[in-house]
């Protein structure tokens, strides 16, 4: 899979020269290498050139799909696909390849199958149609097919169904892991972490034990955690609620196996169910909520750090902004470039993770409780909220526009309704989540509000002498 989710043509192919489980070696070669030997395997090279043609594509697409939903590598093993006939293509490591084939290979290789109004490639299941027969193509069928005058296209419709196109000249590159390269937990955001929001909601229909994520959004808070830890359970991985490449792959592997994408009857991949371009790099000119959250974190190290300066929050990637950056990877012996890429915000992360691990998280009077890193919004449930709420209602005293709230750690419909209230009011993004920028407003107010009302030694009420 690609960062896109779409797919791609793999440059190159590692093949496991046995069953699955089989002590075997691996060999790796260049994709159209791969399929040139599979078609060699195969089938016969005085075959009608379009029945030729009808199976490459069959065998292109039958590879492609256990690339693209990582069939192999989602199940722990080091390769791609196997030459086990029981399990998939043959494949003999070292034989000729005849030369018509050859031609066709290089011609058509990074073409594929594929179900109209689907993503993946199709699970072009096949057999000889002699000795043995399958519900997909029938490989000497297609010489009948084609002896008749049927065209590749005519003949793979033939016996895929009228819904299955040939996508044409797909890109090729290099295909990686899906992974995450950090664990996914409390805090998280991105396009990972929606991914796995879609999957747990899909594979929650067949399990009815993982509870429902509300907002397949991107943001790893507590339903999400909620919903990975009854997941872990059921499939006895270790329930800690943190997305590592076991669970990654576990949840891979069983949502492809509840949306069938490994047969023919597929389910199939819909376009929401694809990556979108969200973008974890931000640079000089970039504006908007991530800068914002950015600057916050900045903000709070400069108090502890005095090599990286106070930010001003305002959601503007300026010159401010980049020398920060800028001081950031100094600090922490980073490339200095002033872009926020991953590396870099992984290192302001876990420096201000470390520095708030050690501040209770607790209401106390006007004590300020810094963001735990952890978006809030409706159905939440734990002591952050309960902060929250505290801090929500000491505002209400003074700020009638911002309505009162139960301090009861449940972040419900009236909890969202004041902090939607609060957000207006003092020109934020109104969404009803608490993020860091949202959370330091609110703290900040609180923490005014509380210290201009205390009375010091020595201070008194306005009130007239002689009352």
């Amino acid at each position: 899979m690609t960062v896109s989710g779409l797919p791609v043509i793999p440059e190159t192919v590692t093949v496991h020269l046995g069953a699955p489980s089989a002590s075997a070696p691996n060999v790796t070669l260049p994709f159209a290498d791969y399929i040139a030997n599979v078609a060699s395997s195969e089938i016969y090279p005085t075959w009608p050139e379009n029945a030729i043609r009808a199976n490459v594509y069959a065998q292109i697409s039958y590879t492609l799909n256990r690339i693209y939903t990582e069939f192999y590598r989602s199940r722990g093993y080091d390769f791609d696909i196997t030459n086990s006939i029981a399990n998939d293509q043959s494949f003999v490591n070292g034989r000729e390849i005849f030369s018509n084939v050859r031609e066709i290979v290089d011609e058509i290789f990074n073409d594929y199958l594929r179900r109209q109004g689907t993503i993946e490639p199709l699970f072009a299941q096949y057999c000889d149609g002699v000795e043995v027969t399958c519900p997909g193509l029938s490989q000497w069928g297609t010489v009948t097919l084609a002896n008749q005058g049927l065209t590749p296209y005519e003949i793979v419709r033939n016996y895929y169904g009228n819904d299955v196109d040939i996508v044409q000249n797909a890109p090729v590159g290099v295909v990686g892991s899906s992974a995450p390269s950090t664990p996914l937990r409390l805090g998280s955001f991105g396009e990972d972490v929606r991914l796995l929001q879609i999957r747990l909601n899909r594979i929650s229909n067949n399990y009815p034990g993982i509870p429902k994520i509300a907002f397949t959004d991107g943001i790893f808070t507590y339903d999400t955690e909620a919903a990975v830890r009854a997941f872990q359970e059921i499939f006895d991985l270790t329930p800690d609620g943190i997305v590592g490449n076991g669970t990654w792959f576990a949840v891979l592997r069983i949502y492809n196996a509840v949306k069938r994408l490994n047969s023919l009857n597929s389910e199939g991949l819909q376009f929401e169910e694809l990556p979108r371009e969200f973008s974890t790099t931000l640079s000089q000119g970039d504006r908007g909520r991530q800068v914002a959250i950015v600057q916050y974190y900045i903000d709070y190290l400069s108090a502890y750090y005095d090599t990286i300066p106070s930010l001003s929050i305002d959601g503007v990637y300026g010159d401010a902004t980049r020398n920060a950056v800028l001081a950031v990877q100094r600090t922490f012996g980073l490339p200095e470039d002033g872009i926020l890429g991953e590396q870099t915000w992984n290192a302001i992360a876990n420096a201000y993770y470390g520095i708030i691990s050690r501040i209770p998280v607790t209401f106390t009077e006007g004590n300020i409780v810094p963001y735990q890193g952890i978006v809030l919004r409706q159905g939440a449930e734990a002591e952050t909220v309960r902060i929250l709420q505290e801090y929500l209602n000491y505002i209400s005293n003074y700020i009638p526009e911002i309505p009162s709230v139960s301090p009861t750690g449940y972040f419900g419909p009236q909890t969202q309704q004041a902090v939607e209230a609060f957000q207006r009011l003092y020109g934020l993004p109104v969404t009803g989540y608490v993020e860091a920028v949202t959370w330091d407003s609110i703290a900040d107010l609180y923490s005014d509000l509380y210290v201009g009302n205390r009375l010091s030694d020595g201070q008194f009420p306005g009130r007239d002498v002689g009352e």
